[in-house]
């Protein structure tokens, strides 16, 4: 893996303005299963494909809390831009060779977030009642989903450790600085910047989801050794159009 790792971006480049949203990201447990590229070979839009170390590519499943977003850097938003959500993500890479995130499905519990973003970026937002809960060091992320659908529940309980140092995996599944997605015909390249993740040992007490399976996304392995993070403050950029070699 070390090779694969060679040419790929750890530190996340500076971040083209103007700065379009400004979030902080908190309480994130990162769950993870190994995949076979071709056979997610065709949810990836034209100009992307399944990236790939070591033969298989991943799908995560990372639940958390939104927190103190803003509107550029100056205008927060009060009621929107605080709230709780679970993505499932592919990784992708594009033919400019930008490493990033193909969003499947980003429970949300603002309903009024999921068609802004659906339309705006091609982000697939859905509704859900969700919620989490902290004891010390124990988190439980629940949701159900409300809108489309409806019932899809996911739940994941995690005991949170030490401090650990990531291994090559585990930069090459966070370290991505954008994400892949498809609206008004074309693919288009959404960058953001972030520290690096602080990471800690996680140990999942339960874990019941219907969300992968329900994302297309089949799991050809068992699930990798989880990781938990405190947080980082996050800005994103303007999208720009991902363009096919031919």
């Amino acid at each position: 893996m070390n090779g694969e790792l060679g040419s790929f971006v750890v530190d996340a480049p500076p971040l083209p303005r103007p700065v379009l949203f400004d979030q902080y990201w908190a309480d994130l447990t990162f769950l993870h299963w190994p995949v076979d590229p071709a056979v997610v070979a065709h949810l990836f839009p034209p100009g992307t494909r399944p990236d790939v170390v070591d033969g298989r590519t991943y799908v995560g499943l990372v639940p958390f809390a939104m927190r103190h977003t803003k509107l550029g850097t100056r205008w927060p938003l009060p009621y929107f831009g605080a709230f709780t959500e679970t993505n499932v993500r592919l990784y992708s890479v594009d033919d400019a060779g930008r490493h990033g995130v193909l969003f499947r499905s980003l429970e949300t519990q603002r309903l009024a977030v999921v068609p802004m973003l659906r339309i705006g970026l091609g982000v697939p937002y859905t509704w859900a009642r969700m919620r989490v809960t902290r004891r010390g060091d124990r988190l439980h992320y629940a949701s159900v989903r409300r809108w489309p659908e409806r019932g899809l529940r996911c739940s994941v309980a995690v005991t949170v450790g030490a401090v650990v140092e990531p291994t090559p995996l585990q930069v090459w599944l966070t370290a991505r600085w954008g994400a892949h997605t498809r609206k008004a015909g074309r693919t288009w390249w959404v960058p953001n910047e972030h520290v690096t993740w602080p990471l800690h040992h996680a140990e999942v007490d339960g874990l019941d989801d219907d969300l992968v399976a329900a994302a297309g996304v089949p799991c050809t392995g068992p699930m990798l050794p989880p990781v938990f993070s405190p947080g980082v403050h996050a800005r994103f950029g303007r999208p720009t159009t991902v363009h096919p070699r031919r």
